[in-house]
């Protein structure tokens, strides 16, 4: 099981073949790679399941290749498209997807075995890398951190105090299973990904980069960074996991978040003593090759007030609606509930 999402296998996967599973999406959410916090968001998992399944149709219908087979608009129910899930009245929550093999990944001290991961592989299985692709580079954007503008042909000294657009989107390639993501240089990243080509994830996520940023300005929503994560199976790739929801991705409404983001800056400002001290473990596991750093942490995350719940509820679902053009879920106006969370 995921933070957020629970994960059933029904046939599992083989050195050649490819199984079929499920994610159930749930109301839990996660903030600064925590996992299961406190609270629980009503209706997210089925905003996260409905915005996934949107986007995995619409990269089928453009020929990019993912492990996306359907949604159930029930448990055990039919495997159904989404349009048939939503005639039905109620939102999925349970995605079907195509599974591949997922090896253990050996680490000791801080040391990890991509080495032993491919050679129980082969050559069907889950990439353990995530593709990380930005149009635009936030103020608190790790990128300022790690690169300077001129490596990504901006005119620029120094990183401006403000959003900057980029002319061409940024991708990156960072890790997946170690405890702690990090960034990679391509070198490392090309050993990470095994047989798989870099060139060829990085198109893909340009692909799916592309879709969402068209689709969600329809909405007049502005796509800003985003992720997808592939599988390697018989010589191709394919889109895995899910793509272009509030959770994976960053997107903006008249200046104002519309996605995770929003509970991650509220917890900055209300929980400072914590996200402190998850800042510091993270350092020191880091510093000191230590896997789990959250036996680091020395306290717990509080949960929220009932009106900051029920108004990240409204910006789940009202993004949603707007994103997929339909009335999913009973919620405000995109306007009421982007003014609703922008004094939390």
């Amino acid at each position: 099981m995921t933070s957020v999402k629970e994960f059933r296998v029904d046939e599992p996967a083989t050195a050649t073949d490819l199984g079929r599973g499920s994610f159930a999406f749930t109301d839990d959410y996660s903030v600064f790679d925590w996992g299961k916090m406190p609270d629980e968001i009503p209706d997210k998992g089925a905003s996260l399941c409905t915005m996934g399944a949107y986007n995995f149709q619409l990269l089928e219908e453009n020929h990019v290749p993912t492990h996306y087979e359907g949604v159930r608009a029930e448990p055990d129910g039919p495997v159904l498209d989404l349009g048939e899930a939503l005639s039905a009245g109620t939102p999925p929550e349970e995605m079907v997807i195509s599974l591949t093999q997922v090896p253990e990944l050996p680490e000791a001290d801080g040391e990890y075995d991509y080495d032993a991961y491919h050679a129980e592989a082969g050559e069907n299985y889950l990439i353990p890398l995530e593709i990380v692709f930005r149009n635009r580079v936030g103020t608190g954007s790790s990128l300022r951190r790690r690169t300077d503008p001129a490596d990504h042909g901006l005119d620029y000294d120094e990183w401006p105090d403000e959003v900057v657009e980029l002319e061409t989107p940024v991708v990156e390639f960072s890790t997946k299973y170690e405890e702690q993501d990090r960034y990679l240089d391509r070198e490392e990243a090309e050993r990470i990904a095994g047989t798989a080509s870099l060139d060829r994830l990085e198109e893909l996520a340009l692909a799916v980069d592309h879709l969402v940023t068209d689709t969600a300005a329809d909405a007049d929503l502005v796509h800003e960074d985003g992720k997808i994560e592939c599988l390697y199976h018989d010589g191709g790739i394919r889109v895995a996991d899910v793509v272009g929801t509030f959770d994976e991705n960053r997107f903006a409404y008249d200046g104002q978040q519309v996605s995770k983001e929003v509970i991650r800056q509220y917890h900055k400002r209300t929980q400072q003593e914590w996200v402190a001290a998850v800042s510091g473990a993270k350092e020191r596991a880091d510093a000191e090759g230590i896997a789990d750093w959250k036996s680091l942490v020395d306290r717990q995350p509080e949960p929220l007030d009932d009106a900051v719940i029920g108004a990240a509820r409204d910006l789940y679902c009202a993004g949603t609606n707007a994103y997929v053009d339909g009335e999913v879920f009973d919620a405000p106006s995109l306007d009421a509930a982007v003014e609703a969370v922008r004094d939390l």
